[in-house]
């Protein structure tokens, strides 16, 4: 009787776990235009350094000169510490140059990061596949 009830039990959790949906990594080209690129340039708000992609944020002018909240999506944090890229490297006001792929909604100011330039307290470049300057 227990072996029936175990053998049960253990279907019940596979069925369960078998039909939760499983998350994986989604592709940048289902958010971003790829093919194109865009250049902002403006002061770092923010930069989240955390999994699964750290987020660098920034003020920058927007196509019509207004000041917009900018999000450029980057690598793991990870990769970017493999390509000497610090929780540190981005302090709030800083001012960059940021490469990128632009977002396929206008209205969410994404960019799918490729090529960044620090230009305060130092001048710093990281660009897709190369690491930093």
């Amino acid at each position: 009787m227990r072996g029936l009830l175990r053998f049960r039990l253990a279907v019940i959790v596979s069925l369960v776990a078998s039909s939760v949906p499983a998350y994986s990594h989604h592709s940048f080209a289902a958010s971003y235009f790829e093919s194109d690129s865009v250049t902002i340039e403006g002061d770092v708000v923010e930069f989240v350094y955390r999994a699964p992609h750290a987020w660098l944020y920034v003020m920058a002018a927007d196509p019509q000169g207004r000041p917009q909240r900018y999000g450029a999506e980057w690598a793991s944090p990870s990769r970017l510490e493999r390509d000497g890229v610090a929780k540190d490297t981005f302090q709030s006001g800083d001012q960059v140059s940021i490469t990128g792929a632009p977002g396929r909604n206008d209205s969410a100011y994404q960019i799918h990061l490729k090529k960044v330039t620090r230009f305060s307290r130092g001048r710093w470049t990281w660009e897709r596949r190369q690491g930093p300057r």
